[in-house]
């Protein structure tokens, strides 16, 4: 049994990554429902928390049916930090995670998320602070280092389990890679291996088929994966893994039917929470993927993305039901990927997707 402090998560979790624009409560929704074990809000800053701004405290939005759900914040300074975490834990969310891994520059230049990864003293400070400020148990994101040069994540490790933290989730790239080539498992399988190492490590980066999670824990012992980007539009993939785990086999691919009854599920939640303008304007991003591997579904996607009421939107998905209802999905051919991820018999599936 996996355990996050008191926080239990079975055997092998699956977790659900914090995206930005993405892991909003509508989607978390439709990702539970389909089996994510654990799961992340978007990350929040710490100085919008403080500052009351709207769109920080509109994330803290969590709803039991999540549970266990983490929130997520980010910054570079302690006492924000610290302070962002006392507002966290007023909301009762099952635990708090601190972003240290998010590449994009304007995070990152401002000596935070993977801009912390210059100063690895100041981040076991950081983390120190927040472990002290909340009684909630806290995790950590981030990267095998800045650059191939530092890429220091065994002795990160270690620090940062002894100012208390209770999980690490490990991306395998560094942060100048930002979210190219390939992810490197080699240094989150030595950290997991490492005989210090006594609380729960999770990998991230590159994974988006069964194969490669049973090669995740086989090859590397991690204590689950989080999975990001291939959960977009497809959130099946979290009960897809767990019946390969169990049976060996492959689900049958969601029908058309399903796919656009879990859409619709997920633009009515997004509605819900964000109101009929801003709902449908922010669905528009993950109707690709639900709708991907159709032939000849550019008119229709033209019209979801086009379209600004509820009503118009039913009807163009139940028009690609009517259109596609003998359609017939097929799994994507195995490709190699090149990097020391794939076990020896070579059956690993690679995949363009980084999360």
């Amino acid at each position: 049994m996996v355990k996050i402090g008191n926080i239990e998560l079975g055997e092998f979790p699956l977790l659900l990554a914090p995206m930005e624009d993405v892991s909003d409560p509508p989607f978390r929704a439709v990702c539970k429902d389909n089996g994510a074990d654990l799961m992340y809000t978007e990350f929040i800053s710490s100085e919008g928390l403080i500052r009351d701004a709207i769109k920080s405290r509109k994330k803290l939005d969590i709803f039991d049916y999540e549970r266990p759900v983490g929130i997520q914040i980010f910054g570079g300074d302690e006492e924000s930090l610290s302070l962002a975490a006392q507002i966290v834990e007023a909301t009762n969310p099952d635990l708090l995670d601190i972003n240290f891994g998010c590449p994009v520059k304007k995070v990152a230049c401002k000596g935070a998320g993977a801009g912390i990864l210059k100063d690895i003293p100041k981040m076991v400070k950081l983390t120190a602070a927040v472990v002290k400020a909340t009684r909630l148990p806290v995790t950590i994101k981030t990267r095998l280092g800045w650059d191939d040069d530092t890429k220091n994540i065994e002795d990160v490790a270690e620090r940062l389990q002894d100012v208390g933290i209770k999980a690490l989730t490990i991306h395998g790239r560094t942060r100048t890679q930002m979210y190219k080539g390939s992810a490197d498992w080699t240094l989150i399988g030595k950290v997991k291996n490492n005989p210090r190492i006594q609380i729960p490590i999770f990998g991230n980066g590159d994974i988006c088929t069964p194969e490669q999670v049973i090669a995740a824990r086989q090859k590397y012992g991690v204590d689950g994966v989080m999975i990001g980007r291939a959960a977009i539009g497809y959130p099946w993939i979290f009960r897809e893994i767990k019946h390969f785990m169990k049976t060996g086999e492959h689900l049958p691919l969601p029908t058309v039917l399903e796919r656009v009854e879990v859409c619709k599920k997920h633009l009515h939640q997004s509605v819900a929470w964000k109101g009929e303008v801003v709902g449908i304007l922010e669905m528009r991003r993950h109707y690709t993927n639900y709708l991907k591997g159709l032939p000849h579904i550019k008119e229709f996607r033209q019209q979801l993305v086009t379209y600004n009421t509820l009503a118009e939107i039913e009807e163009v998905l139940d028009a690609v039901v009517l259109q596609y209802k003998d359609h017939i999905f097929e799994r994507a051919a195995p490709q190699l990927a090149a990097h020391d991820f794939l076990p020896a018999d070579n059956e690993m599936a690679g995949c363009n997707v980084y999360g």
